[in-house]
């Protein structure tokens, strides 16, 4: 995978990251605090930007979804973040923006009119060493079962990501 979105990472020039699903309370605020609490365990917070949104507005304000919540919470992980719609400016504001399916990887895309950003958009298990069909699938409307296999997806991509950006940084 081409690395053309990395640049030298720096406190003066954070690399800052959204991750983004449909209504930004499971998927992508499970990675966004899974991401936080990977980059504070290396010491790089002042290092990374991180944030997530969604989509759709559906949820715009909430916190994350309670099943996301007692998932990350069991696994030691805070999820910090209230749901946002993704707009045209975080184009400009992210290094790179992480799409959890298809779906909302073209809904991201056709945001994007002039195909100025596409090396930012990527998949988020594009960095899964295991990437199965390449989508995080969305457990909103099953069991508890479905939030620990996604919760299991989005770390072992977190982990990938943060290896791969780490050499970047320029203590």
């Amino acid at each position: 995978m081409p690395e053309s979105y990395i640049h030298p990472i720096t406190k003066e020039n954070p690399f800052k990251v959204v991750f983004v699903c449909l209504g930004n309370i499971c998927r992508s605020p499970t990675a966004e605090g899974i991401f936080i609490h990977k980059v504070k365990e290396a010491g790089l917070q002042d290092y990374f930007y991180i944030d997530s949104a969604g989509t759709g507005a559906y949820h715009v304000g909430e916190s994350a979804n309670s099943k996301s919540q007692a998932t990350a919470n069991k696994r030691g992980i805070h999820l910090p973040s209230k749901a946002r719609q993704f707009e045209y400016a975080d184009f400009e504001e992210f290094d790179l923006i992480l799409a959890m399916d298809s779906e909302n990887f073209s809904n991201i895309k056709q945001l994007d009119r002039k195909d100025r950003f596409t090396d930012k958009v990527k998949m988020m298990r594009d960095f899964d060493p295991e990437p199965g069909n390449g989508e995080v699938p969305d457990p909103y409307y099953g069991g508890i079962d479905g939030f620990e296999r996604v919760f299991d997806v989005l770390e072992r991509s977190s982990e990938a990501l943060l290896e791969q950006l780490e050499p970047h940084v320029e203590k």
